[in-house]
Formats: C-alpha cells, sequence, structure tokens
C-alpha cells in the first residue's frame, strides 16, 4: 500500500521527540528582540494602522528588498511574502530551528506539513525523487498548485519527520521565485496565518503575526480578495506511478484535473486526508 502524504511515519519516535522537545524549549526565548520591517513592493499603499515594534519604510527597489529579505533568511529568521495564491510564511527549509519558528508562530499542529517552494522546475528534482514527465511540470509550474511526491534523502530530516513525502511551489510570481534563487536552497512555505484562520491576501490580515516575524514584504492586494481568491493553490499528490490525488481543491482544480487527464493520462483516486491549512 501507497504511503499516504504526511501521514505515514518513517521517522523514529526518538528522532521525532528530540526535534520537538527542542523546539518547545526555542519558542520561549524567540522574537523578543524582534523588530519587524515593512517592505513595500511596488506604488502600493499600506492598509491598516502599524503595530508596536514595526519599523515601516518607504517603497524600495525589489533587488534591496530582495537582499533585505534573503538577510533575514540567512540568520534563521521568518518573513511573510506575497504569492501568486495568498500571502505565505517562509523560511529555509534546511534550517531546522527556524522550521520550528513557523509552527510556533502559527499555533500549527506538529504533526501537519510544510510545503516547500523553489524558484525553478529544475530545483525540483534536488527536493523530490520525480517520476512524472518533466513536460508535466513545466506544464503546471510555475503555477497556483503543490505537486506532492517522494522527498529527496538531502531534504531536511527534521521537516517533516513523520513523512516520506513532500509538497513543492514554484508560485507564479516573480519575488518569491526570486528569492529561492538568491537563497540557493528551499523555503518552508505556508499560509501566512494563525492555524484555522482565513487565509490572507493583504497584509495587514495578519497584522496579529507581524512582532514575529523579520520581514513582511508588502506585495499589495492578492487576487480580488474574494471568497475563491483565499482557497490557495490546489494540492495534488502525483506520488503513485499514473495516479493523481487531489488532496486540496484550491484555486485551479479544473484546469489541473483536465491536463493530468486528458493530456497525460493519469487515473484520479482518492483517499480521507488532514493536511491542515
Amino acid at each position: 500500500m501507497r504511503l499516504v502524504w504526511f501521514v505515514a511515519n518513517i521517522a523514529t519516535p526518538s528522532r521525532f521527540q528530540r526535534f520537538w522537545t527542542k523546539r518547545q524549549a526555542e519558542s520561549t526565548v524567540m522574537c523578543k528582540e524582534l523588530r519587524t520591517r515593512l517592505l513595500r513592493l511596488g506604488p502600493r499603499a499600506f492598509n491598516g494602522p502599524l503595530l508596536e515594534g514595526v519599523c515601516p519604510e518607504g517603497e524600495q527597489d525589489t533587488e534591496s528588498i530582495l537582499e533585505t529579505t534573503v538577510q533575514a533568511l540567512k540568520e534563521g529568521q521568518v518573513v511573510a511574502v506575497p504569492t501568486d495564491t495568498i500571502y505565505g510564511l517562509a523560511c529555509l527549509a534546511q534550517n531546522s530551528e527556524a522550521v520550528g519558528k513557523v509552527y510556533d508562530i502559527k499555533g500549527r499542529h506538529s504533526g501537519k506539513p510544510l510545503a516547500i517552494c523553489v524558484g525553478e522546475v529544475e530545483d525540483v528534482y534536488k527536493c523530490c525523487k520525480v517520476t512524472v514527465p518533466e513536460a508535466l511540470l513545466r506544464d503546471l509550474l510555475p503555477g497556483p498548485v503543490t505537486l506532492v511526491m517522494e522527498r529527496s534523502d538531502k531534504l531536511n530530516q527534521d521537516l517533516n519527520p513523520f513523512t516520506s513525502l513532500v509538497g513543492v511551489r514554484i508560485p507564479d510570481h516573480a519575488f518569491i521565485r526570486q528569492l529561492s534563487q538568491m537563497c540557493g536552497e528551499p523555503l518552508a512555505l505556508t499560509s501566512a496565518n494563525v492555524t484555522s484562520h482565513t487565509s490572507t491576501v493583504a497584509v495587514h490580515e495578519f497584522q496579529e503575526l507581524w512582532s514575529r516575524l523579520a520581514v513582511v514584504v508588502d506585495g499589495g492586494p492578492i487576487g480580488d480578495q474574494t471568497p475563491q481568491s483565499r482557497l490557495g493553490s490546489t494540492v495534488v499528490d502525483l506520488s503513485a506511478t499514473g495516479k493523481y490525488c487531489i488532496i486540496r481543491p484550491g484555486c485551479a482544480l479544473s484546469p489541473t484535473v483536465t491536463l493530468l487527464e486528458e493530456r497525460y493520462g493519469l487515473i484520479r483516486w482518492n483517499r480521507n486526508w488532514d493536511g491542515g491549512d
């Protein structure tokens, strides 16, 4: 039987317990002296009151914002960035301490996974054991989909240690793609909201998290801010040969299903899954 996404327990209990215990200890001292930098991409106006400890800055060129955000990530911090679907929280996927901070900031259950984000299709092969045609990847990526595949042995063992699978994204958004490329490694990526709260499409919607972030990149409102625009990416499990499973319908369900079935002849299968937001 195939391992189901983010449910199969391949990590030894001792390793996961050590990681979780260490993460809880770190959370007690995290972000006490952190000063958030609010950086605006392009001619965007900020729509909300500022929080104490937030350092708003005038418009900067994209390169400067990228450099500042990369530096924060390299220092093990968590940042908020726009994507092609919703706002996200990101950190370096290979940094176990930073991954732990993401869970703490969101209040996320330790058994729920984080996806990863890379800049180019070629980078997917560094993080995943790809069994589908490269043309399929290029038809879907970059775009509003998350593809679930077997993880590479090179991926951080503390990232989703309870499963052999990982979801990978290449958002159709120039800033986060450049950010990933400049970091030279995958980003761990999840929605910028407290777990179980609504996904966010503008930076003021997750103000309660700002004080725990090193950088908030304001790319302006995403989409039309309707309920449909908050669905997030369509998550597809491609780990079973010749088959696909829709884990989360998301915002691109219909075109994704049409492509997988009509162009690549994949067969849809279903199973129960609880992956959270």
